[in-house]
């Protein structure tokens, strides 16, 4: 990639290498789209990004962190690309008038525009049957939040708590659709879209079973792999073979025909389904799997399952790494503003650790060492590529003065 350069030093931040990953035309675009920077005079929307990515990026858990850090000198302030550093009252205020679909709209105009590279150096492993088609994952993760403080985000009596709908695209290995709505909205509410172009797979978690959405899945030519609910009634229909050498981890393949009230109701009994129980040595378990493809060899749809893990490891991460636990803002649009520049934070460094890095270290290692040169005037190559956790000495002052006179002496 050309926007990196291969000397040691740059007359910018690293923190502002990361930010111009961002191209000013898409989110130039987001600020037309949503109007964003009208009646703004200061704090713009390229300001309040800087703002947010410099707190996830320090991992700041107040507005005066980072008004301290950004505001650490002129000369920074400057290299930042901004006029002045963002005030504590000046970031809430943004944080609960300015739009947080702005950076939503960014975000994916970020994976778009980044997408065939996302891609290209993902070290996924393929599903070999499956290797031409489009697969989606979809899960959410909740986080608890304190009632009295965030009102809107309702989910028990006594207690608060948002969750994060999350579409995860294979291919790319990031979500290419997010959806952060109040705790207590199911799974299955989650998103509005629930069909696809044909040919697509979705892996769900048996959250995510309804008996309509399967129906229209169907019709569609989607093919959904997702866990049986345990109170599902079904007949068999067929018990398929299975092989005797090898996939060992198969304990049963069938075909079925659901039987239930609601699954005569929607007419979705009339569809063959298939059963396939796997036995998962890790967690010592049995997984009773349903899905609506009778073709695939039943070790593809084990597979295609145990891909959920995909964005269990993504969710990890980003509460790890980023700053979506612990919120700057109380209002609903500053929580949604904050989790959207996470993911932009996220895409950004794992552009980073895939394209330049070549995936060689673990996504936390890699972003604990960006986060301690954040403010060092070096380029993204040599942080990358040449700092390394080695012990390196200082030469004597005494060595280092007789090394200079002889210097000396040599060029007189």
């Amino acid at each position: 990639m050309s926007l990196f350069r291969r000397t040691k030093n740059n007359d910018k931040p690293l923190i502002r290498q990361i930010i111009d990953l961002i191209p000013r035309y898409l989110l130039n675009q987001s600020i037309k789209k949503y109007h964003s920077d009208k009646y703004c005079h200061k704090y713009k929307t390229y300001d309040h990004l800087v703002a947010l990515l410099f707190g996830q990026l320090c991992k700041c858990s107040t507005l005066e962190d980072i008004s301290v850090g950004i505001g650490v000198s002129e000369t920074f302030i400057k290299d930042l690309g901004l006029q002045q550093s963002p005030a504590k009252s000046t970031m809430s205020d943004g944080n609960k008038k300015r739009n947080w679909q702005v950076f939503d709209h960014l975000y994916t105009a970020l994976l778009k525009h980044y997408g065939s590279s996302l891609s290209k150096y993902s070290n996924q492993q393929i599903v070999e049957e499956v290797k031409d088609k489009t697969l989606l994952i979809r899960d959410s993760s909740t986080i608890s939040v304190c009632l009295s403080m965030f009102d809107w985000a309702k989910f028990r009596t006594a207690k608060g708590g948002l969750k994060i709908h999350t579409q995860w695209d294979e291919s790319m290995m990031l979500p290419n659709l997010v959806n952060i709505s109040q705790a207590q909205t199911h799974d299955s509410k989650g998103f509005e879209q629930t069909i696809f172009p044909k040919d697509t797979i979705i892996l769900e978690d048996k959250g995510y079973w309804d008996y309509e959405v399967i129906l229209a899945s169907i019709k569609a030519q989607n093919t959904f792999v997702t866990r049986i609910k345990d109170n599902t009634v079904y007949e068999v229909i067929e018990e398929l073979e299975l092989p005797e050498q090898e996939d060992q981890h198969i304990l049963k393949d069938e075909l079925i025909h659901l039987t239930g009230t609601k699954a005569k109701a929607n007419r979705l009994s009339l569809e063959i389904l298939r059963r396939v129980v796997v036995f998962d040595q890790e967690n010592n378990l049995q997984l009773e799997i349903i899905t609506n493809n009778t073709t695939w060899k039943a070790a593809t749809i084990a597979a295609l399952y145990k891909r959920r893990w995909d964005i269990e490891i993504f969710f990890k991460q980003l509460k790890q790494n980023l700053n979506v636990k612990t919120f700057i803002g109380t209002s609903e649009n500053a929580v949604k503003s904050q989790i959207f520049v996470a993911l932009i934070t996220y895409l950004l460094l794992e552009l980073l650790r895939r394209v330049k890095a070549k995936g060689r270290t673990a996504f936390s290692n890699f972003v604990e060492k960006i986060r301690i040169c954040l403010c060092y005037y070096l380029t993204l190559d040599y942080v990358i590529e040449r700092i390394q956790p080695l012990v390196r000495s200082i030469r004597p002052v005494q060595a280092t003065m007789k090394n200079e006179r002889e210097h000396t002496l040599f060029a007189t």
